[in-house]
């Protein structure tokens, strides 16, 4: 059973910074930015998606064939999932304190089922921890070969700095107080833009050098500069996992579906063909859209062909009903004026069909996704996919009927 199985309301997991210079993941922040610009009305989702659709709680990944379980898989997918912590390489083990974990190629996720201090279920475990050496040694003798000066070096870093080792915070250079050490130039910069303590913890050591490689080691995790100046997570979670005898070998698929992010994204749902206007009689096409259901459906005589929910104009900008007809076709326009005291400037609007002398159009919108909501100056906004579809099979002088 797996960790997501307990989980109830008002219970939290905790979110981790990511390590791609410190940026939420692109589809986090066009999340983001989505809900900020264009929030959704209430009740939109339930009338655009299908009710009954769940996205699944544990995928595949093939690509070391193990798979991820409800509170790992949202922890996962929240934090930059392979980027940031790498894919899974053991399946879930149950640790004898109740604690759940598994091994992933950059860290280990654990699940608490008490909880930590701040409340959260899953933590990333401090697996930088574990690299430390046995015995660390005060002081380096010359009389040491080049290979055990390397490694005595390694041990030596994991202490603290001297108090006369420590000195003012500089743009390459800061010290951290709660572990004693510092961290400097690229080592520095990663560490900051990935959140600092929030996704690798503190530093553990000093920079040292193994091989002409620079390398650092923190509370959940280790950095390495190589000769050719790149920082980057070293597989800490595959070097202990091979140190621990851990069972890595691929698992059988069974009926999980493969991880892709598509996995999560709510299939819209069509209007229902019960609620649809008639069409004009006698057209070979037509096109009827309704305000009240803020949908559209396509005809071909008498039947509908596709259908789709979209955006009319908001209460301020209302699009007119009545019939009308495509009397103009740009596949692309920039959109620019003023509007009821408004201006606006949407560049690149795709598939656009005038069917007014007085500027609306049907066209597709790529600046929101609140389709069964009115979001426009008056105009139809459309899903992408199916403006583009609606430009090509759509004919100028087909008709446009635009009941309430």
């Amino acid at each position: 059973m797996g960790p997501g199985s307990e989980r109830v309301a008002g219970q939290r997991v905790r979110l981790v910074g990511v390590h791609r210079r410190g940026a939420l993941p692109l589809f986090a922040v066009v999340a983001l930015v989505a809900a900020v610009l264009f929030p959704s009305a209430p009740g939109a989702d339930a009338q655009r998606y299908d009710p009954n659709w769940a996205p699944p709680q544990t995928v595949f990944i093939p690509e070391t064939g193990q798979s991820i379980d409800r509170l790992f898989l949202d922890l996962w997918r929240s934090g930059g999932g392979e980027e940031t912590f790498g894919n899974p390489i053991t399946p879930e083990i149950t640790e004898s304190n109740g604690h759940i974990i598994q091994w992933y190629q950059f860290a280990r996720f654990e699940y608490w089922p008490e909880g930590d201090a701040d409340g959260s279920l899953t933590v990333l475990g401090k697996i930088g921890e574990e690299l430390r050496p046995t015995l660390v040694p005060r002081a380096l003798s010359s009389a040491l070969s080049r290979q055990d000066r390397q490694l005595t070096a390694e041990a030596e870093a994991w202490l603290p700095l001297a108090d006369d080792e420590i000195r003012a915070d500089s743009a390459s250079w800061r010290y951290v107080p709660e572990t004693g050490h510092a961290v400097s130039e690229g080592f520095k910069t990663f560490w900051e833009e990935s959140g600092e303590d929030a996704f690798l913890g503190f530093p553990l050591t000093e920079r040292y050098v193994l091989d002409g490689a620079a390398y650092q080691v923190f509370e959940r995790g280790q950095l390495v500069r190589e000769p050719a100046g790149k920082v980057r997570l070293v597989p800490v979670g595959e070097r202990l996992a091979l140190r621990y005898g851990l069972d890595t070998e691929p698992t059988r698929q069974g009926d999980l579906p493969t991880y892709r992010e598509e996995l999560f994204v709510p299939p819209p749902r069509e209007p229902a063909a019960a609620n649809a206007p008639r069409p004009p009689a006698g057209a070979a096409k037509s096109i009827v859209v309704s305000r009240d259901d803020q949908a559209l459906w396509a005809y071909e005589g008498t039947k509908i062909v596709r259908s789709t929910y979209v955006s009319t104009g908001t209460e301020r900008f209302i699009t007119p009903l009545g019939t009308f007809f495509v009397n103009t076709k740009l596949p692309v326009q920039d959109m620019e004026g003023v509007l009821g005291g408004e201006y606006y400037n949407v560049p690149q609007v795709p598939d656009v069909m005038y069917f007014t002398d007085v500027g609306h159009a049907i066209h597709g919108a790529y600046w929101h996704d609140n389709f069964g909501t009115p979001m426009s100056h008056g105009c139809i906004n459309l899903p992408l996919d199916f403006s583009q579809w609606l430009y090509d099979w759509a004919p100028i002088g087909t008709p446009v009927v635009v009941v309430a």
